[in-house]
This record gives structure tokens, sequence and C-alpha cells, in this order.
């Protein structure tokens, strides 16, 4: 049974894949992110990860049942086939990947769907689409985390995506805990994290921050 996409998701939305946790496992790395009390988790597994199609699906499948038994969102990024093929609860999309009215339709309400938007331009288009939960802002700040990352939006940027947006917007990109109240000050309903978290000596006390500054804001 997939959860109905809420707002509050937002809040502390982890983001990672093999790619992320080299040397690592990535189910204990995400074990350890639920036990910590993230609000959603997105299956980024892509760039350079080393998985076959076949060992990604196994993986899902595994990371996807302890989504659910934390009753935490499993969202998978930008891959329809391997979204349906999981039962996620949501699905990401990118502004390069099939248009979002594709995908959509292709889900059928099976699950929610997000976006990704960077400018006002593409905001205004989102605005004018049925069918989207969520919007995806980004780069904040600059990252390493992925090859083909957008110019950095920025603060002030974020505001205003935010000010436009008829849907509410999580952060993500090159934020630290430090930023984490200003994010929350935009607007923002939370920050959607891959370092920050994976990177974390302190996976508790990061998760904490990320709740601690968006429940400033409510």
């Amino acid at each position: 049974m997939t959860l109905e996409f809420e707002p509050a998701q937002l809040r502390a939305y982890f983001v990672c894949g093999t790619q992320d946790v080299v040397g690592r496992d990535l189910e204990t790395v995400v074990q350890t992110a639920l036990d910590a009390g993230i609000t959603a988790f997105q299956y980024r597994d892509k760039g350079a990860s080393q998985l076959t199609a076949a060992q990604r699906l196994t993986l899902g499948e595994r990371l996807r049942q302890r989504c659910a038994d934390a009753h935490v969102p499993f969202i998978v990024d930008d891959d329809v086939e391997l979204t349906l093929a999981l039962q996620a609860d949501g699905i990401h999309v990118g502004q390069s990947d099939d248009r979002v009215t594709q995908v959509i339709e292709r889900v059928a309400g099976q699950l929610f769907v997000g976006l990704s938007c960077s400018t006002l331009a593409e905001i205004k288009v989102a605005n004018q689409i049925d069918g989207i939960a969520y919007i995806g802002s980004g780069p904040i700040f600059p990252t390493n985390s992925k090859d083909d990352a957008d110019p950095v939006v920025g603060l002030a940027g974020l505001r205003e995506l935010v000010a436009a947006s008829q849907r509410p917007i999580v952060a993500i990109g090159g934020i630290t805990v430090d930023q984490l109240p200003a994010i929350a000050a935009t607007g923002a309903a939370g920050a959607a994290v891959i370092s920050m978290l994976a990177q974390s000596p302190d996976m508790a006390a990061t998760v904490k921050a990320m709740l601690t500054a968006s429940e400033a804001q409510l």
C-alpha cells in the first residue's frame, strides 16, 4: 500500500544511491537514516553507480521494504519502469527527463510525482500541470553530488520560487546544517540532502537539525 503525499514529508528528505556511499553498505546507511527520523527517502542510483539493472531492482526492493516498515515514503529518481516495479510511493523527475505530463499519465494516480524546477519560468509551467505533488528546487548552493547540476539558485532565488509556486518546495543542493534555518526562513517545506546525511558522523543529530529548522517555521 502506497503512502499519500503530505508536505511534512519534505522536512528531512534523504536522497542517496550506492555512488554516494562508496565502500559502505547503502542498506545500512538508509536504515540508520530511517532510525534517525528522516521523513522521505529518494532512491537515486545513477552516475558512478556500478550496479546492473537487476542489482538495482533487488536493492531497491529491500530499501522499499525498509521504508514501508518505517512508514516513510519511498521515492524513485527519474525511472518510471523501476518506480512501478518497486511499487514506490513516489517518483521524482527532472526537466530533462521524460516530460512530467507523460510520467503523470503513466503512473495514473498510483503514486505521487515530484518535479525539479530551478527557474521562475519552470515554476509557472508546473503551476499549470495537474498531478504534481511537490517541487524540488536547486541547487541552492554549489554541490559536488550532481555532475549536471543547474546554476546555483541561492537563498534569494529560492524565496522567489517558493512565493511563485502553488506546490510545496523542497530545497536541494550543497546544503549544510548551518544553512538549514536560512533555508526554512524562505518558506521552503524542507531540505533534500545527499552528502549532508550520507557523510554525516552523527546522522541522528543531523536529522534532528533538519526537523528543528522546519518546525521553527510552522
